[in-house]
């Protein structure tokens, strides 16, 4: 990759609120196309022409990618196929270049919903397709990809679903999520934005699972709240992330409060009876009620940012043009 191919194209000092733009395209037309349409006041604009480059610089620059927006041209997809297989998702407009001609890009409609070609999934169920044709209303597409992502579950993110994540399938459910608190935190300084819409799978809600997936999923939390409680006072520094992995993973499931302080009080009655096997107060374990609150306080944060806001739709909000 040459080394102006994706710096920012719009300005040495763009913005912090600006929403940096990805974009993938082989067609030195359609590039200059976009140039022209995303205009600095909005947008930082990064470049990718080479399918060799893909892959390695949206690894290498995920967490600071607004939106991707893809030349879908000569198989293409399967780029966004290697994507996903590394648990990387992003909000996306994949532009199909089949019928593409750099001289015919208007006749879009005005009306206000914004039509989506009718197209078997590529990347991901948030992804936003579109003809060429309609290239001129580009950040308009945007704007809906990223509202289309900011309301995926975290399942999307899996290549196949099963009972029991393993590693790599849970880091890419928590780059997900991570990736959509920090966009929307984003919008929020960009737009006064006050909540973030999370939308959650009711198949994935605890009280919908059938007893073995609901069993694994009890384990499962036990394991990730005891590993917690044993490195909550131990300076360790993953203890964020653990803490985030736990709640991601109960919100998403619908687990209630309640069920958190059995949980808690469970582990602490297994903590109790070895301490008096070796003849140990009990007291030591009336501090790990901070632990208990400060997962609480997360996850209850995590459900208040789940309640959307009536008086201003997110489309609206995302609206720019």
């Amino acid at each position: 990759m040459s080394n102006n191919q994706h710096r920012p194209v719009f300005g040495d000092r763009p913005k912090p609120n600006n929403l940096h733009i990805c974009l993938f395209s082989p067609d030195k037309s359609f590039t200059q196309l976009i140039r022209g349409i995303l205009t600095e006041d909005h947008y930082v604009l990064m470049e990718i022409q080479k399918k060799s480059d893909f892959l390695q610089f949206i690894e290498s620059q995920k967490e600071q990618i607004d939106c991707l927006v893809f030349l879908n041209k000569n198989s293409g997809q399967n780029l966004l196929s290697k994507l996903k297989k590394l648990g990387v998702i992003l909000p996306t407009v994949i532009v199909n270049a089949d019928d593409y001609d750099p001289n015919i890009t208007n006749g879009i409609s005005e009306s206000s919903n914004l039509p989506v070609t009718d197209s078997s999934e590529l990347y991901h169920s948030g992804e936003i397709q579109l003809d060429a044709q309609k290239i001129n209303k580009i950040s308009s597409y945007i704007n809906f990809a990223i509202s289309q992502f900011l309301n995926l579950s975290p399942s999307c993110s899996m290549v196949e679903r099963s009972t029991q994540l393993n590693v790599e399938q849970e880091e890419a459910q928590n780059f997900l999520i991570l990736q959509q608190r920090r966009l929307a935190e984003k919008l929020k300084e960009r737009l006064g934005y006050l909540g973030v819409y999370y939308k959650r799978n009711p198949q994935d809600f605890y009280r919908n699972l059938r007893e073995p997936q609901k069993l694994q999923l009890i384990q499962d939390l036990n394991k990730k709240y005891c590993q917690i409680i044993l490195t909550y006072f131990n300076n360790n520094p993953e203890i964020n992330q653990l803490i985030d992995n736990f709640v991601n993973q109960a919100f998403f499931a619908d687990i209630s409060i309640s069920q958190i302080l059995e949980m808690h009080m469970e582990l602490m009655d297994e903590f109790a009876q070895q301490l008096k096997l070796e003849g140990r107060s009990e007291e030591i374990l009336l501090d790990y009620r901070l632990a208990l609150i400060d997962i609480i306080a997360h996850l209850c944060e995590m459900y208040r940012r789940s309640i959307p806001r009536e008086d201003i739709p997110l489309d609206v909000l995302l609206q720019v043009d």
